[in-house]
């Protein structure tokens, strides 16, 4: 459960980043760059704030 929340909660960063690049001004893609390096950390460390937030709001693994 918790790495479906994960997933989405990234997908929809970088979707609203992008739509705010075009429609906002393009220095929103920095968000979209934040959550792909936050991404990358997560898969070589295996370790992810959400998941630790998550897990202490009591969502199942």
């Amino acid at each position: 459960m918790q790495e479906r929340i994960v997933r989405a909660v990234a997908g929809a960063m970088v979707l609203v980043s992008v739509i705010l690049a075009i429609s906002v001004n393009i220095n929103w893609l920095y968000l979209a760059g934040f959550v792909g390096v936050n991404l990358v950390q997560s898969s070589l460390t295996k370790w992810c704030l959400m998941t630790d937030i998550l897990t202490k709001l009591g969502v199942p693994k």
